[in-house]
């Protein structure tokens, strides 16, 4: 069978099988099985556990639960209702003001968890009552909140950042430093963009009632202290002894875990049913990445035996337009995978095929890594799977229906668009902070 067959039907048995609505693990084993017995034999099996064992000793990789952990331990220890009402008091007043709080927080929860589900759902069930309550427009207030949770895929510590760093053999601290960048455009962009909105159209987002923020300037000031000092000093003591050399990512990750432990136990939350509820819900997350890292190693490890590699390879680049018409194809193709794919999918998948691609035609890889995660961020805002409309779904309030959230989340996937075509303008965006910090 030659290697164009080999991956043509390769590709078409895995959609098939996703579309069917089978576990993305087994059908990447499956797959990766299938083939690998048809065409190499019983051999393909020790390649397999080479594979196996190089990804379960893989020690940045033990920074993944450990961030989790540490995602859970925020979201308990109350410091996201102090950044809310500490925003909601500091921006309240201006049209929009609680849409552009809601950008804020987000931002400033995703740098503490990396996580998406926990950002959205945490400041979901705090933020969208309050806006629906001042009268904002449903789509709007739904948008905000949706976009806002997806930053937490994006703005370190991710999770995403500490996956793809292995599988494209880069460095997660670099990644981290490009990420940073993007993560604040975004957040920009988003606010500018309520603000704008509001501005012309006050009715979308009235402002807050005086009555509601006269409040004495000593307890807005205390409030908002107490409420970002603790953010900003777990921040720092994660991304600062990374950036700053003193740690690698999984040392870091260690320390961000004690420190949110002691911000829970300063707020009365370190307890075991904590605990426990947090190592369950970390468990339960690895273990699904890991599945799919391993379905995906044993999927790539067929498919680079069979020749596909060179196949993809090839393909790209007789595509017209040079290079920069390869990059185009692959932004498009991310954006199609993910409508149908989640993001853990498609890094463990696509990746592997399209970094050496991406060397071939001489970009540079912490660049194009930042592009691919920052074009992973639209997959949670595009149906039919966009998890982040299904994270908000789950929890509003009655009157408030799919469409408004579908409605809403259209105008930020133009921002995210926009965002990603501004970096591919203008490459020091991701470039400059890894550049400037490491060299």
């Amino acid at each position: 069978m030659s290697p164009e067959i080999s991956v043509c039907l390769m590709f078409t048995a895995l959609m098939l099988g996703i579309f069917l609505g089978f576990p993305t693990a087994f059908v990447l084993g499956g797959v990766a099985m299938i083939f690998g017995l048809v065409n190499v034999g019983p051999e393909i099996f020790g390649f397999f556990i080479t594979r196996l064992f190089g990804l379960m000793t893989n020690y940045t990789l033990l920074a993944v639960p450990l961030f989790l952990f540490m995602g859970v331990f925020m979201e308990k220890s109350g410091i996201a209702r102090r950044l809310f009402n500490a925003m909601y008091l500091l921006w309240g007043g201006l049209r929009g003001g609680l849409g552009i709080s809601t950008i804020a927080i987000s931002a400033i929860f995703a740098a503490t968890t990396g996580v998406v589900g926990a950002s959205e759902v945490t400041i979901g069930l705090m933020a969208l009552p309050a806006m629906l309550k001042n009268g904002y427009n449903k789509s709007l207030a739904c948008g905000s909140v949706c976009a806002g949770g997806t930053l937490g895929i994006l703005i370190p510590p991710s999770v995403m950042i500490v996956i793809y760093g292995p599988i494209a053999q880069l460095s997660v601290g670099k990644l981290f430093l490009g990420a940073v960048v993007p993560g604040i455009l975004l957040t920009l962009l988003y606010m500018v963009y309520i603000g704008v909105r509001c501005y012309f159209r006050p009715e979308d987002g009235p402002p807050m009632p005086e009555t509601e923020r006269t409040v004495p300037l000593r307890q807005k000031v205390w409030l908002f202290l107490s409420a970002v000092l603790p953010a900003m000093l777990l921040i720092f003591s994660v991304l600062g002894s990374i950036f700053m050399g003193i740690a690698a990512v999984t040392e870091a990750a260690a320390v961000g875990v004690i420190a949110s432990m002691v911000l829970a136990a300063c707020h009365g939350k370190l307890n075991f049913k904590t605990l426990k509820n947090a190592g369950y819900e970390t468990l339960n997350i690895t273990s699904m990445i890991m599945m799919i890292a391993v379905g995906a190693s044993f999927f790539s490890t067929v498919f680079v035996t069979l020749g596909g590699d060179d196949v993809i390879i090839n393909l790209f680049s007789s595509l017209p337009f040079g290079r920069w018409g390869a990059l185009v194809v692959i932004m498009l193709l991310l954006i199609l995978l993910g409508m149908f794919i989640d993001w853990m999918g498609i890094i463990f998948i696509v990746v592997p095929l399209i970094t050496p691609i991406a060397a071939e035609l001489g970009f540079d890889p912490i660049w194009f890594a930042v592009l691919v995660m920052l074009n992973l961020q639209i997959s949670f805002l595009t149906p039919p799977f966009a998890y982040s409309i299904f994270y908000l779904k789950g929890i509003t309030p009655p009157g408030v229906k799919t469409t408004d959230i579908y409605r809403g989340v259209i105008p930020f996937v133009g921002l995210q668009i926009l965002a990603v075509l501004l970096c591919i303008l203008f490459p020091p965006l991701l470039t400059w902070l890894p550049g400037y910090f490491i060299g």
